[in-house]
């Protein structure tokens, strides 16, 4: 098994753990990333020779009883649809002309399990939406500061007997972060090393006691001019 072929599974285990035991039949979301991957990968198109732009505005149209199952995840599933697509472009070495947006919605002329993808590339405002992936879940960052630990009053409570109620906290300014300990009994990691007061890059990792917070940052569309529009393509569940 290749590099790639590594890959492309670690991006399916990815969606499977978050969201598999909510879907035990019927469509899946790992389906939706497919279909995704796929569009962006039939759609690349060299503009120069260091330069291949790719697909970032997407609209998924699925049959309405699917439809319905997969918005129950709510921003969940759309957070970790836009991670897993920033990085299989990363992967392949392709670009994108503005920040991406992926939007569901029921089509009642689709059979269940059937996927319909359409896509276009388009400029315009890039939101830099800061989110910490926590046991397989993805929870955006929507104030300046986030203060995470065991206390039920914290803004992302973490269920672990070795993090003090106030354990550490996430800054933001919109388009940097940072994490600080919050004097807790048993300090907090950033990337296996003790941090007091430590700048937070994408991708890194923050450990507080047993438990680890992926800190991830997704490029999301704040307009979407349309500039290139594709036609859309049906894809079958293999359900």
């Amino acid at each position: 098994m290749g590099l790639l072929d590594n890959f492309e599974k670690g991006l399916e285990r990815a969606v499977n753990g978050a969201f598999a035991r909510t879907f035990r039949s019927g469509l899946q979301p790992v389906e939706i990333s497919s279909a995704l991957k796929r569009e962006i990968d039939t759609n690349a198109a060299i503009v120069a020779r260091d330069r291949v732009l790719v697909p970032n505005t997407f609209v998924v149209r699925l049959a309405p009883e699917d439809h319905e199952r997969m918005t129950k995840l709510g921003s969940a599933l759309n957070s970790e649809l836009v991670d897993l697509v920033q990085k299989h472009a990363r992967h392949q070495g392709f670009q994108f002309a503005g920040g991406i947006s992926i939007t569901l919605t029921a089509d009642p002329g689709l059979q269940l399990g059937m996927i319909a993808v359409d896509s276009r590339s388009a400029q315009g405002q890039v939101t830099w939406t800061p989110v910490l992936e926590v046991n397989g879940s993805a929870h955006p960052l929507t104030a300046s500061r986030t203060v995470i630990g065991r206390g039920a009053e914290t803004d992302l409570p973490i269920d672990d007997p070795r993090a003090s109620r106030r354990h550490a906290e996430v800054l933001w300014d919109g388009r940097h972060a940072r994490v600080r300990d919050l004097s807790s009994t048993n300090g907090t990691q950033l990337n296996g090393m003790i941090i007091r007061d430590a700048v937070l890059e994408p991708d890194s990792v923050i450990t507080i006691g047993a438990t680890h917070l992926t800190f991830r940052v997704l490029a999301q569309a704040a307009s979407v001019p349309t500039s290139r529009q594709h036609r859309s393509k049906v894809w079958e569940s293999s359900s």
